[in-house]
């Protein structure tokens, strides 16, 4: 029952209305009683003052007549107040002249009226006589009781809230009759009326409205009600006529879909629109690419030209004899003007990439020898460090693969080159695998590391990790930043993890496609008589190229011990690296001893033993296992030898009779020293019509043809000759400064046969004339 209660409306509205005029009267009785605590402060002072106000004069007169028996009558009189509890007279000297006195009110609640206000109040007031102003007669002091006037104020405080809580009950009560006469009782015979109709007509009934309650809530609900009953009843008729407003929709929707299919076609115009000012911007932007091309190479030209006039003569003099001092300066120069070069040609390379004007072959080629070249050509610049090269190539990695091999050396040659130039001490190590269809390559170093905020900057260009580390090594940062654009460019990925002090670690992932598994094959014979020969290793287990050594021969299946004094017929590995170890190797007897050591060939004890160069190649493993086993050296099919330094300094066929056609001096002088030095006979001319004068009236072997000339350009000189009669098959070599894609295209397109890159590089010149020179050179000068 008591839930029942608590769940109806005029209950609820009561409490809240009670609850709601509580607090609203709670908070006006404490503004009350705050604004009352305050008044009666001010009263109780005010009181006080005016108290001693009429009682200043007498008292100034006592104390200048010095009458005793007035004062005692004077302060018995201030005590008759009611708060007074302490009056007295003090002379100028302090001295109390006359004093009365009684104790302070006790009650149980007293604390209450003390923090409010004060246990005791102190007022004092000077005296003076009217005649004798200037006169000071000492002062009239009374100390009252708070408690009088906090009593008081508390008395009232209890009459407001007892007060306010009485008229609260007082107004829930009457609300609570209130509502429910007005409001619950009403609202009962509604629900009353609403338990009577039937689920199965609710239509034919009809709710009756209560009596005064017509043009209120109550009514305007029951009359609610009532219509919808009857709009259940005319319900019925509309569901009949359902069908035909079915067909009228569907006209409605065909109406529609002819609308949204004009929107769509409006929409359609406006996309073609925006496609066609896409189309402008792209070709717009196309225009803007083609400038910037021709911007650079004409910049390639440019500079290329006097650098190519700088470097040749530079090596030029390094031919001549030279003091030391002289040759130390010529070499210093040489290598700033390469190391100019080779900015340069990463400024092209970094923009080519952006312009979309880099181009990238699908050629067959080891990533092997290309890992193991780049290793030794930087092995030496790391032992001038102090530091170790390592590689570790994992032995399943495929031989050939498709792609572009100069770009990967590219990569990888910026990348083992920053490894090493940050590296002070320690190892910087090359790892190389293949698996889900992903080559993976992996630069690690033990150098000064980088920076989480350093990370974020070495793919910028012209950026390094902090300028400290520009300070102190030098460069220009686009290696990184070519690195990442080459990586892009072939659809991989380059990843760096790093700390300061504690190395970094680059990883590269490529999807190269693989041209042939297996291409190298070994000797059979060889390899079998290795594998029942076995291999023992005299090398440290923390030396930094066991590994790599030893998971080869394992990959071999070549059998691998420990070194012993009983060598049982073992062909030895040893690292020449103390006195220890060429001790041991001079006391050996076992099959053979292969040295192990940096690219030094220097013997540990005067005997020829067979020196295997650090960093590994697998070739030069193979081969200096047989040549220490005592076997004949091993051809190997489908591989090549790694080139020797020398190599492309053998001299091209003598004796040709070449027209060089170039305008610029310098490089006239460069390339004809170049070419008489490599045996040849040089012609000149300084553009393309004084070269067609010249070939009409001598014969040439070959012509090495200048492309940008005054008064007729290489191009067009080509073209020219094509059409001469005895002309048609002279060989033809352009020579320009130009490296910009397309340019090799435009050449062979006008009709010259190959492409040759300034700076003249003896190597390359040597290289074209030989693959174009004719069988019986011409003996005209």
């Amino acid at each position: 029952m008591q839930n029942w209660f608590r769940k109806r409306l005029s209950y609820r509205l009561t409490r809240d209305t009670i609850l709601v005029a509580m607090a609203v009267g709670l908070v006006l009785n404490l503004v009350q009683i705050t604004l009352d605590y305050f008044s009666a402060r001010d009263a109780m002072t005010s009181e006080v003052r005016a108290l001693m106000d009429i009682s200043r004069s007498p008292a100034a007169q006592i104390a200048y007549n010095i009458d005793v028996r007035l004062a005692n009558e004077l302060l018995s009189g201030l005590l008759q107040h009611p708060a007074t509890i302490d009056a007295r007279i003090i002379d100028n000297d302090g001295q109390v002249m006359a004093s009365a006195a009684r104790p302070a009110s006790d009650a149980g609640y007293r604390w209450i009226s003390d923090a409010l206000f004060g246990e005791r109040l102190t007022f004092s007031t000077p005296l003076k006589v009217r005649q004798l102003k200037d006169l000071p007669l000492g002062q009239l002091r009374i100390t009252i009781d708070t408690f009088h006037y906090g009593l008081q104020f508390l008395q009232r405080a209890l009459y407001t809230l007892a007060g306010g809580l009485l008229k609260s009950l007082a107004l829930g009560g009457a609300l609570l009759a209130i509502f429910y006469v007005v409001l619950t009782r009403p609202m009962l015979n509604v629900i009353h009326g609403l338990s009577q109709v039937s689920p199965r007509s609710p239509e034919s009934v009809r709710l009756p409205v209560p009596r005064q309650h017509e043009a209120d809530e109550i009514g305007t609900l029951v009359g609610i009600v009532n219509h919808h009953l009857e709009t259940i009843e005319s319900t019925l008729a509309q569901l009949r006529s359902a069908e035909s407003a079915l067909k009228n929709y569907s006209t409605q929707l065909e109406q529609e879909v002819a609308d949204r299919t004009r929107e769509i076609s409006e929409k359609n115009d406006a996309l073609q629109r925006g496609n066609r000012a896409l189309v402008r911007a792209k070709e717009d932007a196309v225009r803007r690419a083609r400038a910037r091309a021709n911007f650079l190479a004409s910049m390639s030209h440019e500079i290329r030209t006097p650098l190519n006039g700088l470097l040749g003569m530079l090596g030029l003099a390094l031919d001549d004899e030279l003091d030391a001092a002289q040759r130390n300066r010529v070499e210093i120069a040489l290598k700033a003007g390469e190391s100019l070069l080779a900015l340069l040609n990463d400024i092209l390379d970094i923009s080519k990439v952006e312009a979309g004007k880099l181009g990238l072959e699908n050629i067959p080629f080891s990533m092997r020898q290309l890992i193991e070249e780049c290793a030794t050509l930087h092995a030496q610049q790391a032992r001038r460090k102090g530091i170790e090269l390592v590689t570790e190539i994992d032995p399943e990695l495929p031989d050939l693969f498709l792609g572009d091999p100069t770009r990967n050396r590219q990569i990888l040659n910026n990348l083992i080159s920053n490894a090493i130039k940050f590296t002070e001490r320690g190892l910087v190590r090359l790892r190389a695998a293949y698996s889900g269809g992903s080559l993976r390559l992996e630069v690690i170093d033990t150098g000064i590391g980088m920076s989480r905020e350093g990370l974020h900057r070495i793919f910028s260009p012209f950026s390094q990790a902090d300028a400290d580390t520009t300070r102190r090594y030098g460069g220009t940062g686009l290696g990184l930043t070519l690195c990442r654009q080459l990586v892009e460019r072939m659809h991989g990925q380059i990843l760096v993890d790093s700390q300061e002090g504690a190395g970094t670690h680059f990883t590269v992932t490529l999807p190269l496609p693989i041209h042939q598994a297996r291409a190298t094959v070994y000797n059979a014979a060889h390899l079998e008589h290795l594998r029942e020969t076995g291999v023992a290793m005299a090398m440290p287990e923390q030396h930094p190229h066991r590994m790599a050594i030893e998971t080869q021969l394992r990959a071999w299946r070549i059998p691998v011990r420990g070194a012993s004094r009983h060598p049982d017929g073992l062909l030895l590995i040893a690292a020449d690296a103390s006195e220890e170890t060429g001790a041991f190797i001079g006391q050996w007897r076992g099959r053979g001893v292969v040295v192990a050591q940096g690219l030094t060939d220097r013997s540990t004890d005067g005997r020829a033993n067979p020196v295997l160069s650090l960093p590994l190649r697998r070739d030069d493993l193979f081969q200096r296992l047989c040549a220490g086993a005592g076997l004949m050296a091993p051809t190997l099919a489908g591989s090549r030898a790694l080139p020797r330094p020398d190599a492309a300094l053998a001299s091209s066929k003598p004796g040709l009779s070449i027209l060089l056609v170039e305008d610029n001096q310098v490089n006239q002088l460069v390339a004809s020293s170049l070419l008489k030095k490599l045996g040849h006979r040089v012609g000149h001319a300084e553009n393309g019509a004084r070269a067609l004068e010249v070939l009409r009236h001598r014969a040439y072997d070959l012509v090495l043809m200048d492309c940008q000339m005054p008064v007729m350009d290489g191009y067009e000189a080509t073209r020219q000759i094509r059409r001469t009669p005895g002309l048609e098959r002279l060989p033809v070599i352009a020579v320009t400064a130009n490296v910009m894609q397309g340019d090799r295209e435009n050449c062979l397109a006008a009709g010259m046969n190959d492409y040759v890159t300034k700076p003249y590089n003896r190597d390359a010149l040597a290289s074209v004339i030989r693959r174009w020179a004719p069988a019986e050179p011409s003996g005209t000068q």
